[in-house]
């Protein structure tokens, strides 16, 4: 532990002077002591953090969305090239360079994260251990020692013995119980997170493996939180439950605001703007308009959604225009009608027999006396011209019933069969 310590001790002496300078901001309003002061101390440094990595996670959202829409070529370009491995890689750095996507991005924030959390650690570490690191001499090293939240000490850990947590001021049930508690909301936040970005956040139409890598993740990351929340402090507990809200309500934001094309929260999204559409007659704030001007410059390509949106403005009579607003327009208002009369108007499918019908069925001749209840077939006119004929000699004149062929029969006279065959 002392090795992996030292490789971050570089930045242990930035994360303590932090803390320090929080502590004596919160130290002022609800003493020095307290585990509110130290408490908040730590919550403030994850805010801090999270917004000096706000653009990382930005690059991780583009990054998981370039991903999702080249999942199918990227499984065409391992079926193509699946016994040459070496092709195969080549395939997907030059898709990657193209579509200018990093696997990468996606594990930006983490990385980043993992220098604060591994310094936050030994800087809790050595506090529980009773010795001075970075800036935390011993007055504020004896506060951090006598400072609980809801009676667990801020360096007590799930898997301390009892004579520790007595040295510490506390009892190893009320640790336990803490730690207990922060656990299972910590991985509880984790599972909410991955839930709502693979419930609302993906393309439904597109199925592919990443999807199902994404899903197993969901149920994998929470087990290996609360596996590995029993060795973590109380501070660090703090700080790891924090940073999982945030990043909740963070993606949260995000889903709601810029949401992935062809996903149920783009749905969601796309109902509320016309629903604003339709209360103010324009397009407000300039993240809608930016949406409107990517959905008009995607033309065709627009998928089910999208394509619903703008219909919803023909039939309010707008018109979506290439700078992201909206216009009058009498032709979008027929365009939308038409296409719904279209829809209406489109024939039943028939079958077989009611086709059949249709072919061989009554047809009224003009200029003459028949009508529909008294049809007159071409197979009667036939047997009609049959009749004008001379009749053979010794056979006899069949009748009109008779004459008729029947269906799979070949018409006209017969060739007798075989002796054989009778």
């Amino acid at each position: 532990m002392d090795t992996i310590a030292s490789l971050f001790s570089f930045i242990t002496t930035p994360v303590s002077w932090v803390i320090v300078q929080f502590h004596k901001l919160y130290g002022a309003l609800f003493g020095d002591d307290t585990g509110w002061a130290w408490g908040l101390s730590i919550v403030s440094l994850v805010v801090l953090i999270r917004i000096c990595l706000i653009p990382l996670f930005v690059k991780q959202i583009k990054s998981t969305r370039n991903m999702q829409v080249l999942q199918p070529k990227m499984k065409a370009i391992q079926e193509r090239y699946k016994n040459d491995k070496q092709r195969q890689s080549e395939e997907m750095m030059k898709l990657y360079k193209e579509t200018g996507t990093n696997p990468l991005s996606s594990c930006l924030p983490i990385l980043a994260q993992s220098p604060f959390f591994f310094a936050l650690y030994h800087v809790l570490s050595a506090i529980a251990s009773g010795k001075t690191i970075g800036v935390i001499d011993q007055p504020l090293l004896d506060s951090a020692r006598q400072a609980h939240i809801f009676g667990a000490p801020l360096a007590a850990k799930f898997m301390d013995s009892e004579e520790k947590v007595q040295a510490l001021g506390a009892s190893l049930t009320d640790v336990r119980v803490v730690t207990a508690i922060m656990i299972v909301m910590m991985s509880a936040s984790q599972f909410f997170t991955q839930r709502q970005l693979m419930t609302k956040n993906v393309d439904l139409t597109v199925k592919t493996p990443y999807m199902q890598q994404q899903k197993m993740l969901m149920y994998i990351f929470p087990v290996i939180f609360a596996v590995m929340g029993i060795n973590f402090p109380v501070g660090v507990l703090v700080y790891w439950l924090t940073t999982n809200v945030w990043t909740m309500g963070q993606q949260m934001y995000v889903i709601n605001q810029n949401p992935t094309p062809g996903s149920k929260a783009q749905d969601q999204y796309l109902n509320r703007l016309l629903k604003s559409v339709t209360a103010h007659g324009e397009v407000r704030g300039r993240t809608r308009r930016n949406t409107v001007k990517r959905i008009v410059s995607k033309g065709p390509d627009r998928n089910d959604i999208e394509r619903k949106f703008i219909t919803g403005l023909g039939k309010l009579g707008l018109a979506a225009q290439e700078d992201g607003t909206v216009e009058k327009s009498e032709a979008a208002v027929l365009e939308a009608e038409g296409g719904a009369a279209a829809k209406r108007q489109q024939p039943k499918r028939q079958t077989k027999a009611q086709r059949h019908t249709a072919a061989t069925g009554p047809a009224t001749t003009k200029g003459s006396g028949t009508t529909d209840s008294e049809p007159k077939t071409s197979l009667e006119k036939q047997d009609a011209s049959q009749d004008d004929k001379p009749k053979q000699a010794g056979k006899p004149a069949a009748s009109g019933s008779s004459r008729q062929a029947k269906s799979g029969q070949r018409k006209g006279p017969q060739r007798p069969k075989h002796p054989s065959k009778k």
